[in-house]
């Protein structure tokens, strides 16, 4: 019988989101593809050092030895290595103990095709096309920040698992976002409390809540794997069409900031986020320095509407 991942947590890796390639990648920036891999061959047994996604993956996986959730979450290796150049990083996965037996290794081809195929919920990658084309196909997908160094400890207690979201462009569509770039806080504020019982329009990452709270939705609240975080520059009045939409999503947030322009790093830090997804850069940048983050692109029709009015 095939292998049914329908019902699982499928979350897609690349290696230099799992893996701190730092070094690696600037010798294929700098020097091409062959000079890439021969270091790695040369190196292939040597250990990669955790990268931004380590601590995310290796929680997540621990869900599976949860009494009654074997085989609930899938973690799948999605990168642009070629088979050759990957036994490092299978090297790596071994020696760290990841349970990762799947993998896509595309010598360099486009990764949005496999992720649908395998009925991915998580996209994480450094790559930006591949990050974009995944979104453009409606799959939850972030550019990680690899800038940062995070300390994962081996002993430390790793559950709950904490991932905080934005709202507007993460987990609701753009639509509100683009009256405010547009027209301005007065306008976005009035539009709000207008439509304050209508429901925004589900965004790249909504899905993907929806998982997470379906698995959260299989334990006691107090046990759950899983805690979730809103973190929005939104602030009242424009609250209640938020917490409307979760409610007519029948979602579950365990915490929500509502932050007005106050600084979402201090936030996160303090919410212990294993990962914060983000649409601005300017977010991301500052949340890296603190929690694990990834940006997270508009939609192409997004931009080219933005593009259009310029």
């Amino acid at each position: 019988m095939a292998y049914d991942l329908e019902h699982r947590l499928v979350v897609g890796v690349s290696s230099r989101a799992l893996f701190d390639m730092t070094t690696e990648n600037q010798i294929f920036e700098t020097q091409g593809v062959e000079a890439y891999k021969n270091y790695q061959v040369q190196h292939e047994n040597e250990v990669m050092k955790p990268g931004t996604g380590f601590g995310l993956v290796r929680s997540l996986l621990d869900i599976n030895k949860l009494p009654g959730h074997e085989g609930r979450v899938e973690v799948i290796v999605m990168s642009r290595n070629s088979p050759d150049t990957s036994l490092r990083m299978f090297n790596s996965i071994n020696h760290y103990g990841l349970d990762i037996t799947r993998a896509v290794l595309s010598s360099g081809g486009c990764l949005a095709p496999y992720l649908e195929a395998f009925r991915t919920n998580l996209f994480l990658s450094a790559h930006e096309d591949d990050v974009q084309s995944a979104i453009d196909a409606g799959i939850a997908a972030g550019i990680i920040c690899t800038d940062n160094k995070y300390d994962f400890d081996p002993e430390a207690p790793r559950s709950p698992i904490k991932i905080a979201f934005d709202g507007d462009a993460v987990l609701f569509s753009e639509e509100s976002e683009m009256v405010y770039q547009e027209k301005g806080l007065a306008a976005f504020e009035e539009e709000e409390k207008k439509n304050a019982e209508n429901p925004l329009s589900e965004g790249p990452f909504a899905s993907f809540l929806k998982m997470i709270s379906r698995l959260q939705a299989e334990f006691p609240a107090e046990q759950a794997p899983i805690r979730t975080a809103l973190v929005t520059a939104r602030s009242a009045p424009a609250h209640e069409r938020v917490l409307r939409t979760l409610r007519a999503w029948n979602v579950r947030v365990d915490e929500a900031f509502f932050l007005g322009g106050v600084s979402k790093r201090d936030i996160l830090e303090a919410f212990g986020a294993d990962i914060f997804f983000d649409d601005q850069k300017v977010h991301t940048n500052a949340a890296s320095q603190v929690v694990p983050s990834a940006r997270v692109p508009y939609r192409k029709k997004c931009k080219k509407a933005e593009s259009d009015k310029k």
